[in-house]
C-alpha cells in the first residue's frame, strides 16, 4: 500500500452566518485537502452559500470527493432554502410507502442540486424504548417489517437520483436508554433477539441496494461479549459483510461523540475501527492526527489487506457518486407545495376531537430544548402565521389559550421525557388550555395533565409549525 489512509477521513465544515458563512473554514478545507482527506461533511448554511463551497472543494481537490450531510428531514435540515419535510416518526405513522420515496426522491436530487452527494439517512433504528433519548421521532417506528419498508423506500428514492443513502445505525441503536453521543450505551439483548427485530430494517436496505451503513457507538456484550462499540467490533461488523452481504462502505457516527471514545482517544480509536471493518470515519475533532496515526498503524494495528480494502471503498463510492451530470434545478415550488400537503396529513389529533376555537389566541411556549448545547429553531412561526391570517395572538395575553410543547430528540439531552421545568409549565398552562401543539412524539401525551385536545406534529420545525396554524385557522370560528 503507498496511498495514504487520508482518503479514509472526513471532516466538518461548518457554517457560520454572522461570520461570512464557511469562510472561517478555509485554513482547515486546505489543510484537509493537501492532506488528502475523502470528502467533508457540511452543517448548515444556504443554497448559495453551499453551492459555492462544494464547487471550490472540487475544483481545489481535482479529484472526485464524497460531501455529506444529515438529511433526515430533508435537505433544508441542513441547507437554508432548500425544502424541509417531516421527521421519519411521521412518515411512519402515515404509513404511506409511495409517500416516503417521493421524500427521498426530493432530498436526493436537492442535495444533489447543492454539490452535496451523501445524505446520513435513513435512521434504521426501532422506534422501541420510550426511555430512548436520541432515537424517537428520527425513526420510522417500533415495527422492523415497516421500518425496513420505509427505510427502503427512502433509499431508493435519494439513491436514484444521484446521491448515496445510509443506513444507520447498525445494528441499531433504538433499544438504549442512553445517547452515545453523551457515553457509551449498551444494549444487552441477546443476538437472536436482535436478529429477528432490530437487524431487519439493515437486511432490507442492504437488499435494495444502500450504499453506505453507519455503525453505532453502542455495545452489544450479548453479541461481542469484549464490551466494545459495533465500530470497534469485528464480530459485529463481520455479520454485517458475511452474514449480511453488505458490499459497500461501512462508516462510523460522529467522532466528536463521547461513545468513539470510550476506550481509546480519538486518533488510535480510527485505527482501531478501521481494523476492525469501517471504510471511513466521519467527522474527527483532529483530522490531521487521525490520518497520521493512521498511517502509522498500517501493517500492524491495520494490516495492509484491510488498508487497502477500504481505501479501495472509498475511492469506488467517491468515483461513482461524484459523477455529473446533475440534473438541474430542483422544481423547488412544487416541492414545497408537496411537503406543506404531507405536513397537513400526517397531523392528528392524539386527544380529544375536533375542535372551535375562537379568536383571540393566547399563545403559550413550553420549550423543553432550550438549555442545551445547541442553538434551538425559531419558535415564533406558528404565532406570525396566525397574525398574518388576521388572528390576534399574544405570549400569555388574553384570549383563549393554546399552549406549543417542543420536546425534539436532542444530542446530549440526555433523557426522552419533559423536563421539570416543562412539567411544572404545564400544570400550570395545560388544564386552562383549549389546545396543546405538541411537537414532539405522540407518546409524551401521557405527561401532559388536563384534558385538553392534543394536535400531534411531530417536530418543531418551521413546516410542520406552519402546518399547525393551518389546522387552527380551520377552527376558528
Amino acid at each position: 500500500m503507498s496511498a495514504s489512509l487520508a482518503r479514509l477521513v472526513f471532516p466538518s465544515l461548518r457554517s457560520r452566518p454572522a461570520h461570512g458563512g464557511f469562510a472561517h473554514e478555509h485554513a482547515k478545507i486546505d489543510a484537509a485537502l493537501a492532506a488528502g482527506v475523502g470528502g467533508f461533511i457540511l452543517f448548515g448554511g444556504d443554497r448559495e452559500s453551499v453551492t459555492a463551497l462544494t464547487a471550490e472543494l472540487r475544483r481545489a481537490a481535482a479529484r472526485p470527493l464524497l460531501i455529506g450531510a444529515d438529511l433526515e428531514r430533508g435537505a433544508a435540515q441542513q441547507v437554508g432554502g432548500l425544502t424541509e419535510l417531516p421527521p421519519p416518526a411521521a412518515l411512519g405513522d402515515l404509513g404511506d410507502v409511495e409517500t416516503t420515496h417521493t421524500a427521498g426522491v426530493i432530498s436526493g436530487t436537492e442535495a444533489r442540486s447543492v454539490g452535496v452527494n451523501w445524505a446520513f439517512a435513513p435512521v434504521c433504528d426501532l422506534d422501541a424504548e420510550p426511555r430512548n433519548p436520541i432515537v424517537q421521532t428520527r425513526s420510522f417506528g417500533a415495527d422492523p417489517s415497516l421500518v425496513g419498508e420505509h427505510a427502503v423506500a427512502w433509499i431508493r428514492g435519494c439513491q436514484e437520483h444521484g446521491v448515496l443513502a445510509c443506513a444507520k445505525h447498525y445494528p441499531g441503536h433504538g433499544r438504549t436508554t442512553q445517547d452515545s453521543h453523551a457515553v457509551l450505551p449498551r444494549v444487552t439483548a441477546p443476538l437472536a433477539e436482535l436478529e429477528q427485530s432490530d437487524l431487519a430494517p439493515f437486511a432490507a436496505a442492504v437488499r435494495a441496494g444502500v450504499g453506505s451503513v453507519m455503525s453505532a457507538f453502542v455495545a452489544y456484550p450479548g453479541w461481542d461479549p469484549s464490551g466494545r462499540a459495533a465500530s470497534f467490533s469485528p464480530v459485529i461488523l463481520g455479520a454485517l459483510r458475511d452474514t449480511l452481504a453488505f458490499s459497500g462502505l461501512v462508516v462510523t457516527d460522529a467522532l466528536i461523540m463521547a461513545g468513539a471514545t470510550a476506550s481509546e482517544r480519538e486518533a488510535p480509536a480510527t485505527a482501531t475501527a478501521v481494523a476492525a471493518g469501517c471504510d471511513a470515519l466521519l467527522y474527527p475533532e483532529d483530522f490531521a492526527s487521525v490520518v497520521r496515526a493512521l498511517d502509522r498503524a498500517v501493517g500492524s494495528v491495520i494490516p495492509t489487506a484491510r488498508a487497502d480494502e477500504a481505501l479501495a471503498r472509498c475511492e469506488r463510492a467517491a468515483a461513482s457518486w461524484d459523477r455529473g451530470p446533475d440534473q438541474g434545478e430542483p422544481d423547488l415550488a412544487g416541492h414545497a407545495a408537496f411537503a406543506d400537503g404531507l405536513a397537513d396529513r400526517v397531523m392528528r389529533l392524539v386527544r380529544g376531537t375536533t375542535l372551535v376555537i375562537r379568536a383571540p389566541l393566547a399563545v403559550s411556549i413550553v420549550d423543553d430544548d432550550v438549555g442545551g448545547p445547541y442553538v434551538v429553531g425559531p419558535r415564533d412561526i406558528f404565532a406570525r402565521e396566525l397574525r398574518e391570517h388576521g388572528v390576534g395572538t399574544g405570549v400569555g395575553g388574553r384570549g383563549t389559550r393554546v399552549v406549543l410543547v417542543y420536546a425534539e430528540p436532542r444530542s446530549w439531552k440526555g433523557r426522552a421525557d419533559l423536563g421539570a421545568r416543562s412539567l411544572r409549565a404545564l400544570r400550570r398552562l395545560a388544564p386552562g388550555a383549549a389546545l396543546v401543539v405538541l411537537f414532539a412524539h405522540p407518546r409524551l401525551v401521557a405527561q401532559i395533565p388536563g384534558d385538553a385536545a392534543i394536535l400531534c406534529c411531530w417536530h418543531g420545525q418551521p413546516l410542520m409549525q406552519r402546518a399547525a396554524a393551518r389546522r387552527v385557522l380551520q377552527w376558528i370560528a
